[in-house]
Parts: structure tokens; C-alpha cells; sequence
């Protein structure tokens, strides 16, 4: 998002531009000693510091009020949820710096979402025999004209706030639009079909005039992964996946046959891409990330992409460096989420060509 920035910056830490303070925060994380993560009092240090990067940013919007350069503003909140988000993933969300950093990440949402209402909506659609589904939709632009749209499925214990508040300050540039799937949503969760529940959104987005229904993609982190997947499988409008390409099902599968038949070792090994069937392969280019966001290992999602290129299908796999720590991992999420969005340009048309197999 370009800039309209002050002269000079009155807070420490916030002289840069959102671009900037990204590409500090990713440069962070591939610096981030293993070490000394293990260390408590560097962690606290650490999450102290962007914490306070975050606190001064959102001093920064809150000073310049309803009078400053919106641009400004808006961006500054960008930069307060990108830093507090930062700090918040090098803490635990038992902790009581995770809650408070939480809390900071859902006022500055708050703000931007006053600032933003004719981009964020808030919508809800009915689905038969569950009640209603909730999301929020982005806008790509103002002027109504059509868009790519991506459908974002959190993991089944996501919160759709936080969700939309860690990808918001990665869609500055892009023309993109975004619908957040509540992945908790009980109506979401009850289905045996979710990928029905989705299809119910993409529906949605197709009679949405500022949407191109021609570049529609699904994006699933966790469980959402596989929710993905199996939506894109289902619907032919899908034009690209954020997926697990099918894994999830066919692990699932794989174990329900053994429990019956009582056959607990294949001869051949145990890839997971030996039981899943040719026909049920996701049919559009899809992009796994190898860990917690798809639940995919990486020897497997290597396996995975090697299937599908020999059936002719397009599977790309991104290999994010997470970082042990008595915590759980630590992932690069700025990283991630930028390649991501990079992956979805690339699909929805002409961009810079990215390598199949990434490692970030």
C-alpha cells in the first residue's frame, strides 16, 4: 500500500512503510536462533520488542486520527497488526501476553474495518438444513469491477478475525478479493460434506458482480486444507487450491480399510498417494504447504507432487522453515503467506513463473 507517510516518524520503530517492516519481520524469523528460542527470558525479550513495534504503529494511527491521510492510517494499523502478530506467534495463546497481543490484533481489525466499510463486509448466506454460514468479504477494489476471489478456510478451532487480520497486511499491490470462512463455524462443522457447506459460498461469490467467477481459487489451512481439496474436487469453478491435494481423504481411507479388513501393512510401503484414486485427484494446479497448514509431511507432499505430475496434473509444493521450540513450531507465517498470494497471481494470470518446489 503506498505510502502519504509523515516527515518524520514520532515513534520508535515505525519508520517504515509496511513493505518494509514485512520484509524486517521475515528477515527476523530466518535469523531466529534456535537456541535461544528455547531461552524464556529471549522470548519474552523478543515478544516485548514487537510488541512495542506494534504499540508504537498503533499510537502512530490512533494520533492522527479521523484527520490523517487515510492511506496512512490504514497502513499504519496494517503495520501494528503485522508486528503484534509477529510477537503473538513467538508466544503461548495461554499466556497472558498472547491474550493481551490478541486483543490488540482484534482493535486494530476493529479500526480498520471502520476505515474500510465499503471494502469489509460482514456476510452471512443460508444453508439448507443447517442454519446460516457466516464469513467477512474483502473487496479487491472500490470501483466494482471484477476480481480473482479466493475463499479462505480456517482450521476448525480458527478464529475468522484473526484469520482475515494475519492476511489483510499481505494484500497491499494485489487485486484480489477474499472471502474468510469461519473454519469453527458449528454449521460448517456438522456437515458430512463440508465441501457442500463451500460450495454454497462459491455460489455466492458467482453472483457477485465485482467477482470474476472465471478465477475463483480455495485456500485451506489445518482441516480447511482438506475441506479445500475436496471442493475443488466436487466443483470445476475452482480455478486454483491452496490444498492438502486429497491426502487428509485418502489417509482417512486408507485407515477405515485396514480397521475393517484387520490389514494393518501394505507390500510396497506406506506413501499415501499409493490408495488415491486417479479419478479423485484435485483437477486444477494446486499448492501444498508441507506442515501444520495442510497436515502434510514433507517427504509426503514430495510423493504427492510426483503423482500428480505423472498423471499430467499440476501440484506445487512450498516447504516452509518452521523452527522447534518448547512452544510448537514457529513458522515464518509473513513468508508463507506471500508466497501463497505469489502462487495465486501466478494462476490467475500472467505473472512471474515460480519454481514447482520451494523452500522458504
Amino acid at each position: 500500500m503506498d505510502g502519504d507517510h509523515p516527515p518524520h516518524s514520532v515513534c520508535d520503530g515505525t519508520s517504515g512503510s509496511l513493505a518494509q517492516l514485512r520484509e524486517r519481520a521475515s528477515a527476523f524469523f530466518e535469523r531466529l536462533p534456535v537456541g535461544d528460542l528455547a531461552r524464556e527470558a529471549q522470548r519474552q525479550r523478543w515478544v516485548a520488542d514487537w510488541a512495542r513495534i506494534g504499540d508504537d504503529y498503533l499510537v502512530l494511527a490512533e494520533s492522527a486520527g479521523e484527520a490523517g491521510p487515510s492511506r496512512f492510517v490504514s497502513e499504519s494499523y496494517l503495520c501494528a497488526m503485522t508486528a503484534h502478530e509477529v510477537a503473538r506467534s513467538l508466544s503461548s495463546s495461554e499466556e497472558a501476553a498472547g491474550i493481551v497481543l490478541a486483543d490488540k490484533i482484534g482493535l486494530s481489525l476493529g479500526k480498520l474495518e471502520d476505515r474500510w466499510a465499503s471494502r469489509i463486509e460482514r456476510v452471512e448466506i443460508d444453508y439448507p438444513d443447517q442454519g446460516t454460514l457466516e464469513g467477512l468479504f474483502v473487496s479487491a477494489a472500490c470501483d466494482g469491477t471484477a476480481a480473482p476471489a479466493v475463499i479462505c478456510v480456517g482450521d476448525e478451532d480458527a478464529d475468522l478475525g484473526a484469520m482475515l487480520a494475519r492476511l489483510l497486511p499481505a494484500l497491499p499491490c494485489r487485486r484480489v478479493s477474499l472471502l474468510i470462512v469461519d473454519g469453527s463455524h458449528a454449521s460448517v462443522c456438522r456437515s458430512p460434506r463440508p465441501e457442500h457447506a463451500l460450495g454454497s459460498w462459491l455460489d455466492y461469490l458467482d453472483g457477485r458482480a465485482d467477482v470474476d467467477s472465471s478465477r475463483i481459487a480455495v485456500y485451506g489451512e489445518g482441516a480447511g486444507a482438506s475441506h479445500a481439496s475436496r471442493l475443488a474436487c466436487s466443483d470445476r469453478r475452482i480455478a486454483a487450491a491452496v490444498c492438502d491435494g486429497g491426502f487428509w481423504t485418502s489417509h482417512r481411507l486408507r485407515a477405515s480399510v485396514r480397521w475393517v479388513t484387520g490389514v494393518w501393512h501394505e507390500a510396497g510401503g506406506d506413501g499415501p498417494t499409493r490408495s488415491l484414486p486417479t479419478g479423485r485427484r484435485v483437477p486444477c494446479p494446486i499448492l501444498v504447504a508441507v506442515g501444520r497448514r495442510s497436515m502434510v509431511r514433507e517427504e509426503d507432499a514430495i510423493e504427492l507432487q510426483a503423482a500428480y505430475r505423472q498423471s499430467g496434473a499440476h501440484c506445487s509444493v512450498v516447504i516452509p522453515n518452521a523452527i522447534g521450540s518448547p512452544l510448537g513450531e514457529v513458522e515464518n507465517f509473513v513468508a508463507i503467506d506471500d508466497f501463497v498470494f505469489d502462487w495465486l497471481d501466478d494462476k490467475f494470470g500472467p505473472a512471474r513463473q515460480l519454481d514447482p518446489l520451494a523452500y522458504l
